[in-house]
This record gives structure tokens, C-alpha cells and sequence, in this order.
């Protein structure tokens, strides 16, 4: 193995609290914090491990968006990925559009393995990870939580509704994280201060012959609905009635 490609997407932190535009029109963005996608994250870091077990590996952290998805692709370079490409855009980016940008990018670095979460946090598509694979015509295993490389072959665990499932696929492929197949790692302000050193291009979506059209269409955008406030029962009997007469038994 020489090379992994891994697909990372700037989104709102976690910890954030999203709050929904007055109009519907979306979330607020405005001065809120953006960080590596989480799943992304996991990602990078089984490509690192992945590195320090084989050894001469280069690690190309790549991401789509606005210009200050740099920060993010900084974060990965922090981490420890070799160098980064931004592909820059202003227009919202789909995971279709995502795929085939990622397909581009994938000819010209042709990786042995794509790495990418299983899902990003802000419109849990799920997708981008199967349909890059079909576009590329490779095997893909998705929601992994361990993955063992051996030759030009990897075996990977994947989190199914039944349970555990271990396939074995041909590489080159394309492979997303689930949470469990590690904790990454913290980034040391070192690696921060070397990552500024490490190579970051930028290219457009354009230059790549991407079309970023709509394909999708966001109607309206809502909170949550409030949680109802709970009601403390004296014993089992009073609870069954209160079920009852919501209805729910």
C-alpha cells in the first residue's frame, strides 16, 4: 500500500447547539464554531494507524467547500496526513456532487484505499461513501468498526443490524468509519505549528469538470419539537393507567 485518500467535510461542532434560522431557511452559521466531521475524524485516524503500521504510506486528507474549509484540512495535517486538497466552492455541495469530486480527485491521486466517515452530522445522507464506489467501480465496506490490511487485500468488520459481519474485499476500495473503530488521537500544539509547513492546494470544482447543481431541494428547515415535561408516578399501577389513557397500552 502507498497511498490513502481520505475524505473529510467541515461541519458545525458537535458540541455546538444548531439553532434554526427565524425564516426556516436553514441553520446559523454565523460565528459558530465548524470542526472535522466526527466520523471523518475516525477515518483519519485508522488511515494514520494504518501508516504506522505498514510504514512508507502518504496520507491525502481532501475536502469540498467554502475557503475556510482550510482550517479543517489543517486540523487532518495536524493530525498527521502528509498534505491536503481543497476543491473550493461557494455552492452547497451534495453528496452526489461530493462523490463524483471525490472520483475525480481518486483518478488523478490513485489511491490503494478512500477513506471516509460513515455519515456526516449535519444532513446524515449516508451516502456519498456508496456512490463514490459505484461511480469508481471498487469494492466498498461501509460502517466498519475494524479493519485489518494484508497485501492488496483488507478485512473489515462491519456494525449490521444482526450484528458483527466480516467480509474481505480487493484493494483498491473505498471504506467508511463507523464510531467504534477507534478514538483519535489528541493534536498537540507541535503538530499544529508543523502542519502550517505541510502542502495545501486548492483547486476548483470546475477545474475538475464538476457539475455542482441542485439535485435536492430544502423545503423548510424546523427545531425539534420541545420535550414535554414528565410526570412522577407513585407505583407501577398509576403508570399503566396514565398509559393507558394516553393511549400507548
Amino acid at each position: 500500500m502507498q497511498k490513502i485518500m481520505v475524505c473529510i467535510k467541515r461541519v458545525v461542532d458537535y458540541n455546538v447547539r444548531v439553532r434554526v434560522k427565524p425564516d426556516g431557511g436553514g441553520v446559523m452559521l454565523d460565528g459558530v464554531k465548524m470542526s472535522v466531521n466526527p466520523f471523518d475524524e475516525i477515518a483519519l485516524e485508522e488511515a494514520l494507524r494504518i501508516k504506522e503500521r505498514l510504514g512508507n504510506v502518504e496520507i491525502v486528507a481532501v475536502s469540498i467547500g467554502i475557503a475556510d474549509t482550510q482550517q479543517q484540512l489543517r486540523t487532518a495535517l495536524a493530525m498527521g496526513a502528509d498534505r491536503a486538497i481543497l476543491v473550493q466552492t461557494d455552492t452547497a455541495v451534495e453528496p452526489l456532487t461530493a462523490a463524483r469530486t471525490f472520483l475525480s480527485l481518486a483518478k488523478k491521486e490513485n489511491p490503494d484505499l478512500i477513506f471516509l466517515g460513515k455519515q456526516a452530522i449535519d444532513d446524515d445522507a449516508n451516502q456519498t461513501g456508496q456512490m463514490l464506489a459505484a461511480l469508481w467501480d471498487r469494492p466498498q465496506a461501509t460502517y466498519a468498526s475494524k479493519l485489518e490490511i494484508n497485501g492488496d487485500k483488507a478485512t473489515v468488520t462491519r456494525e449490521v443490524d444482526a450484528g458483527l459481519e466480516t467480509i474481505e474485499i480487493d484493494l483498491p476500495a473505498v471504506v467508511t468509519a463507523d464510531l467504534r473503530l477507534n478514538e483519535p488521537r489528541y493534536v498537540k500544539l507541535p503538530d499544529i505549528m508543523k502542519a502550517k509547513k505541510k502542502p495545501l492546494d486548492t483547486v476548483s470544482l470546475d477545474s475538475l469538470g464538476v457539475n455542482a447543481g441542485s439535485l435536492l431541494k430544502t423545503v423548510k428547515t424546523e427545531p425539534p419539537s420541545q420535550r414535554q415535561k414528565g410526570i412522577l408516578v407513585k407505583d407501577v399501577s398509576e403508570l399503566v393507567d396514565l398509559l393507558k389513557k394516553k393511549g400507548l397500552l
